[in-house]
């Protein structure tokens, strides 16, 4: 049992909690949590931390057991008092996993050949729990892939991943460095492009989703630059009551990507 804060293995966990540069240069993130646990695809797991009183629990300790056991990768006892200190949240679950990170193309975007892509493509997202939403949300329309500028949060913080709720693991996604010219390779491959905007003139039920589209979602408190609003096909509105002149990023990418979903749905 790792009884010491010390402890090389603790202070990098601890590191990897804490920066994005370690998580890169280590090519690795942290899953905390027994449900998110179960998410994992286990040839993405590499180490497993687990609180001296975890399996000591009465409540579903077989399950947890099997769990544990079942991703192939020994795992390793660590006191109370120190998996507080690796841990994120106030409250620890008992379980901490290092997991590989993921690798996506930009092709892995577009999904499979058969269907239309759907894509969410992201600019300058800061609030963990927005990207976090998103990528659940997007999940569950069937959106084939996520594009983010490299200026967004990074996917891989433990704030992001609880938030997921294992969507992490199974919707692709692409950070760029040159968001302009990849939104300009999806539009030559045929994919229309919509941006929920002041500007809009059409509400965003009216056009058609049925076919490849993307819709573009913009910073939290500025929405889209012009320069990426301007690369938009067309420009759309959600109705608003009030004085409410703009939704949560995460709302609105919900709502577009379900509508697209809904008219999908119709033509089967």
């Amino acid at each position: 049992m790792i009884t010491s804060q010390s402890n090389p293995r603790v202070r990098n966990v601890v590191n990897l909690r804490k920066k994005a540069k370690e998580r890169s240069a280590q090519d690795v993130f942290l899953v905390e949590g027994i449900r998110m646990f179960r998410e994992i695809p286990k040839q993405l797991v590499k180490e497993v931390y687990v609180s001296e009183h975890f399996l000591a629990r009465e409540e579903n300790r077989l399950e947890n057991e099997r769990a544990l056991r079942a991703v192939g990768v020994p795992f390793e006892m660590v006191s109370d008092a120190v998996f507080e200190k690796m841990a994120d949240t106030r409250t620890p679950q008992g379980v901490i996993a290092v997991v590989r990170q993921l690798h996506y193309s930009f092709e892995d975007l577009l999904g499979k050949e058969a269907s239309a892509p759907l894509l969410l493509i992201l600019e300058n997202l800061q609030d963990p729990g927005n990207l976090g939403t998103i990528l659940r949300s997007a999940e569950g329309a069937g959106v084939t892939g996520i594009l983010l500028s490299s200026d967004c949060v990074d996917l891989y913080s433990p704030k992001v991943i609880r938030s997921t709720m294992g969507s992490a693991f199974r919707v692709p996604f692409l950070y760029t460095d040159d968001l302009h010219g990849q939104i300009r390779q999806l539009k030559e491959k045929g994919v229309r492009l919509y941006a929920a905007h002041l500007k809009g003139t059409k509400q965003y039920t009216q056009p058609d989703y049925t076919g490849p589209c993307g819709f573009l979602i913009g910073n939290e408190g500025n929405g889209l630059t012009d320069a990426t609003a301007a690369l938009a096909d067309d420009y759309i509105r959600i109705p608003m009551q009030g004085r409410v002149e703009s939704l949560n990023a995460s709302v609105a990418a919900s709502l577009l990507a379900y509508e697209a979903l809904r008219q999908r749905m119709l033509l089967h």
